[in-house]
């Protein structure tokens, strides 16, 4: 499949970046240029600030009835479907996922996301709270303006998605920033966005780099909020940029998950799950988990049969149905994940399994699976996000040196815990210091409960009526129902 070369979508129209610069899309399983990409500036994400902030306070999307919205929405989860292979295609190629984990989940998912949302948009709704007769006090939500989107390059269309759904539902309009590594599923989701005809204006990207584009709109003074997946200290950035127009913003950050697995857990459900969090997307997910925690009674048991199965794990063409670990993103990205693993021997640990170029594959950005052992939880292959298909693995003593391990981090996103035990997993689990916690399960996302972390994982919760938290303002409006007593000032006269 040919792939045009990607422009900025503003105003329901494809355009050029105003300066005319372009930058290539690489393949990550060749490092070849795929095609070129409009490079945004100030001026461009200022057109598109306009054209967005213009169908928000004179377009109607803001002010159509629910079910009309809900209904463009649905449209646009049946456009996913429709073009799935096409979105698949195009997503395997700008990132390396392996095709049967991007078709499998990630576009089906993306299509939900609008299901899910629009089913959502008539569930925005206030409270009343009458007073003794004297008032009716209530509270209304409306949509918050134009938002910034900034959304990273690891699931792209997924989280775009994510994003722009519960956006879009609430009555907002919105400006998308796709990270440059993984522009193509932005520019077909554009592409989608205008087959299901919206209003011009309602969604709009800008593709270029973070330090240019995303800047120029977290810092625009007519964006209300910025929505960011991405990396923390890029937040901090956001957060600081956004101080001076006091914008709303919402930060899913890093990960450095714990999986805790306890002696009495099913040690097979245990291990498929544990295998699955930690190379699945090619590590690639601020979710994974990196960190495993084994009880030490049946530390080298577990650890046995991890190390067969991440030998066993299959690497190669990520078009490939039966690959299981694709390339990773980028050259750069590449070169970063192996120094963590040079990193682990000069800090004592072992790397067991892994950690170089497979020799079958000399071109592109691949790595074997990587398990290191004999870590201590203070080591920063411990401590920092490696993002890629490394796994650490260190064994624990009861649940109180397993709480010490598992929360001696600055990130607190998720965590996975494996017991049968159920008093054991309420106790172990709320004292988890992670914004989600699964107990005996891998990630299995439930689109009604908040996505977010603690610590330096993230601020602000987005998912079901969360989402509404963010891309609505509350107003309250008090209305007399009699003649209640007003104080009476300037009366000497």
């Amino acid at each position: 499949m040919r792939v045009r070369p990607v422009r900025h979508f503003i105003g329901n129209e494809f355009v050029e970046a105003q300066s005319g610069r372009t930058f290539p899309t690489l393949n990550p399983a060749t490092n070849e240029v795929i095609t070129e990409v409009a490079e945004g500036d100030p001026a461009d994400v200022d057109r598109a600030v306009q054209a967005a902030w213009k169908a928000f306070h004179e377009g109607p999307w803001p002010r159509m009835r629910a079910e009309e919205r809900a209904r463009y929405l649905r449209r646009v989860g049946e456009l996913i479907l429709k073009h799935a292979e096409e979105i698949g295609f195009l997503e395997v190629l700008d990132t390396g996922m392996p095709i049967a984990q991007a078709g499998g989940s990630q576009i089906p998912r993306a299509a939900e996301n609008f299901f899910f949302f629009a089913e959502m948009v008539p569930r925005i709704q206030g409270a009343t709270y009458p007073k003794d007769g004297e008032f009716l006090n209530y509270t209304v939500r409306r949509p918050v303006g134009v938002a910034g989107i900034i959304t990273p390059w690891n699931t792209p269309f997924m989280l775009e998605t994510w994003k722009v759904a519960p956006c879009l539902a609430a009555g907002c309009t919105c400006v998308l920033k796709p990270a440059e590594w993984s522009p193509l599923s932005a520019a077909k989701l554009a592409e989608i966005i205008q087959e299901a005809d919206l209003p011009p204006g309602v969604f709009n990207v800008v593709q270029g780099f973070g330090e240019i584009a995303g800047a120029a709109l977290v810092a625009h003074p007519q964006v209300s909020v910025i929505s960011f997946t991405g990396e923390t200290r890029t937040g901090v950035e956001i957060l600081r940029s956004a101080a001076p127009t006091l914008k709303r913003c919402s930060m899913e950050l890093g990960g450095k998950n714990p999986t805790l697995v306890f002696a009495d857990a099913d040690l097979d459900r245990a291990l498929d799950a544990a295998v699955f969090m930690g190379y699945s997307l090619n590590g690639e997910r601020c979710t994974s988990g990196s960190r495993l925690l084994v009880e030490r009674r049946i530390y080298e048991t577990f650890l046995e049969r991890f190390v067969a199965r991440v030998q066993a794990l299959r690497v190669g063409d990520p078009f490939d149905p039966a690959t299981e670990v694709g390339p990773l993103i980028h050259p750069d990205h590449w070169q970063r994940v192996r120094g963590y693993v040079d990193l682990a021997r000069a800090e004592g640990a072992t790397v067991l399994v892994g950690g170089s170029r497979p020799e079958s594959l000399p071109r592109g950005n691949y790595l074997q699976p990587t398990l290191i052992v004999d870590v201590q939880p203070e080591m920063r292959v411990a401590q920092e996000e490696i993002f890629g298909p490394v796994v650490v693995v260190m064994p624990f003593e009861g649940e109180e040196e397993a709480l010490r391990i598992a929360n001696g981090v600055r990130y607190g996103l998720a965590a996975y815990l494996w017991t049968q035990d159920v008093q054991r997993a309420h106790r172990i689990a709320q004292a988890l210091e992670a914004g989600m916690v699964w107990v005996n399960s891998h990630n299995v996302r439930d689109l009604r409960t908040p996505f977010g972390g603690m610590k330096h994982s993230g601020m602000g919760r987005e998912g079901g009526v969360f989402s509404f938290e963010f891309y609505c303002e509350h107003q309250t409006i008090h209305v007399a129902l009699g003649g209640h007593t007003i104080p009476r000032m300037g009366m000497r006269i």
